[in-house]
C-alpha cells in the first residue's frame, strides 16, 4: 500500500508540473505533494520517455523501409525504369518528419541498414538500449562493409544484449571500427582513401552575427593549417599583440585567405535593409544572404554608415551602365540597389520576362526574396532558380513562378509524381505535392521592415 501511495503521489507531482509548464509558469515546489519518492518517480518517467523515443525511432525506420518498397512497387507498375525507382523517397520521409531533404536521405539510408542488415542494432534501438544517434554511429562505422560482413559485425557487437550499457559515443565508435577492421581491413583502408575526395568547406550561422566556417581536410593538411595559425598567434602574442590567441588565429585565417585584413573586399555581400535603417537610424533588423537576421546597428557599421557625418554614395546597379559617382572606399565598395515591395504584403515587385532562362536581375530578385532553398524544412543555399510550373508545361519566367532551390531539391522535384505550384498568401507561397498526395507549403521569409497586418 505504501508503494501504491508513493506512485500516486509521484503521478500527482508529474501532473502538477505538466499543468504549470503548459501555462508557462514556474512550479511552486512547496505547493506540490511531498513524498520522498518524487524525484525517483520523475527520473523513472524521464527514462521511460527516452525508451519510448527510441522505440518510436525504430518503428519509423521500419515504416520508412516499407514506404520505399511500396513506392518502388508502384513505380514498377507504372513502368518507371529500374534505375529511376525509389528516387524522392528520402525527400518524402524528410517532409513527413519535418526535416530537410538532405537529412531525409540519411534517415532512409539508416532505416535500410538497420532493418535489412543490422537487426540486432535495431532491436537495441527498439528496446531503448541505444538511442537514434548511437545507432547511427554503428551504421556509419560499418558502411564500408559488405552485407555479410556488416551482419556479422552486428551479431558480434549484439547491442541488444547490453554490450554498450554505459558506453559513450567514442566507445561505440571504437568498438565498431575495430570490428569492421577485423572483418575487412582492405575495405576500411579503401574507405579512408576515398574520404580524401570528400574534403570540403562549409558555412553555417552562429549566434550574435557570427558564423562557423568549417573545413573537412585530410589529417596532415588540417594539422598543418592549425599549426601555421598557432605559430602566427604565438609570435603575435610574444610581440605584444593585445588580442588573445584565438582572435589572432581567426584574423590571420581571414587575412591569408581573402588577402585583406577585413576580408570583405572583392566579395559580394548581399545585405538587405530598409532605407529607414540605412539612413535614419531605425532599429529594424537587416538580413545577410546566407546568414539571416542581423541587428540594425551592426548592418550600418558594416557599410560605414554608423559614424556621424559619414555618407554612403548611392549608385545604380553597375550592370545598368550608369552611376552617380565613385564609391567611397576603393577597398570596400558599397553598391546600393533599390528594391520595391508591396506595402501590405512585403512581397518584392518586378516586371515579367518572356525569356526561357531567368535574366540576371530577376535571378537576384528571387535570391533576395527567398534567401535559402524554398523546400519546406530545407535551409540549404540557393543553387538553382527553378520554374515552379515547368517551362515545358506552360510555366512563365516570372517572379511569381520562380523559386530558389538547392540542387538536390530541384532534382527531386523532377521525379515522377512530384508537382509544385503557387498558392495565394500574404507573401509568395510555394506548395509542393509528393507522389503520395501529401502537400507541404513554404512562404518566402519576411523582408526587413515588414510587419504582418493584424485584423
Amino acid at each position: 500500500m505504501e508503494q501504491v501511495r508513493e506512485r500516486q503521489a509521484g503521478a500527482e507531482v508529474s501532473a502538477a508540473l505538466v499543468r504549470v509548464t503548459a501555462q508557462g509558469q514556474a512550479p511552486d515546489v512547496d505547493a506540490l505533494p511531498q513524498t520522498r519518492t518524487v524525484s525517483r518517480d520523475l527520473i523513472n518517467q524521464l527514462r521511460a520517455l527516452e525508451d519510448m523515443k527510441s522505440a518510436i525511432t525504430g518503428l519509423q525506420a521500419r515504416i520508412a523501409v516499407a514506404l520505399d518498397l511500396a513506392q518502388r512497387q508502384e513505380q514498377a507498375e507504372a513502368g518507371v525504369p529500374v534505375s529511376e525507382r525509389g528516387k524522392g523517397v528520402g525527400a518524402q520521409v524528410a517532409l513527413a518528419r519535418r526535416e530537410s531533404p538532405n537529412r531525409g536521405s540519411r534517415l532512409l539510408g539508416l532505416a535500410k541498414a538497420l532493418v535489412v542488415e543490422m537487426p540486432r542494432t535495431l532491436a537495441a534501438l527498439e528496446s531503448g538500449e541505444l538511442n537514434e544517434w548511437r545507432a547511427t554511429l554503428l551504421v556509419r562505422e560499418t558502411a564500408c562493409l559488405s552485407v555479410e560482413d556488416r551482419c556479422a559485425v552486428d551479431e558480434e557487437l549484439a547491442a541488444d544484449t547490453g554490450t554498450f550499457d554505459g558506453a559513450g559515443d567514442q566507445a561505440i565508435i571504437a568498438a565498431a571500427k575495430a570490428a569492421a577492421y577485423r572483418r575487412d581491413p582492405r575495405s576500411v583502408v579503401k574507405r579512408a582513401s576515398h574520404a580524401f575526395t570528400e574534403r570540403t568547406v562549409s558555412l553555417r550561422p552562429a549566434p550574435d552575427t557570427m558564423t562557423y566556417l568549417t573545413a573537412l581536410l585530410p589529417v596532415a593538411q588540417g594539422v598543418a593549417v592549425y599549426a601555421a595559425l598557432t605559430r602566427r598567434a604565438d609570435s603575435a602574442r610574444a610581440a605584444g599583440d593585445p588580442r588573445n590567441r584565438g582572435q589572432v588565429m581567426a584574423d590571420t585565417l581571414v587575412e591569408r585567405i581573402t588577402g585583406t585584413p577585413g576580408g570583405i573586399s572583392g566579395i559580394n555581400l548581399d545585405l538587405v535593409m530598409t532605407d529607414r535603417t540605412l539612413f535614419q537610424g531605425d532599429a529594424e533588423p537587416a538580413r545577410v544572404k546566407g546568414y539571416g537576421i542581423v541587428p540594425a546597428g551592426w548592418a550600418r557599421k558594416l557599410v560605414g554608415a554608423g559614424g556621424a557625418g559619414r555618407e554612403i554614395p548611392v549608385v545604380q546597379d553597375p550592370s545598368a551602365g550608369s552611376d552617380s559617382g565613385p564609391p567611397r572606399d576603393p577597398e570596400f565598395q558599397v553598391w546600393v540597389r533599390r528594391l520595391y515591395t508591396a506595402p501590405a504584403t512585403g512581397d518584392l515587385l518586378t516586371t515579367d520576362s518572356k525569356a526561357r532562362l531567368f535574366p540576371p536581375r530577376l535571378r537576384r530578385f528571387i535570391e533576395t526574396r527567398d534567401d535559402t532553398c524554398r523546400t519546406p524544412y530545407c535551409d540549404a543555399p540557393i543553387r538553382h532558380i527553378d520554374h515552379i510550373v515547368p517551362w515545358h508545361a506552360g510555366g512563365t519566367t516570372t517572379l511569381s513562378n520562380g523559386a530558389g532551390l538547392c540542387e538536390a531539391c530541384n532534382h527531386t522535384k523532377e521525379n515522377p509524381g512530384w508537382s509544385a505550384n503557387t498558392r495565394p498568401g500574404e507573401r509568395h507561397t510555394l506548395e509542393i505535392r509528393t507522389p503520395t498526395g501529401h502537400s507541404y507549403r513554404s512562404q518566402a521569409p519576411p523582408l526587413p521592415g515588414h510587419r504582418p497586418s493584424r485584423t
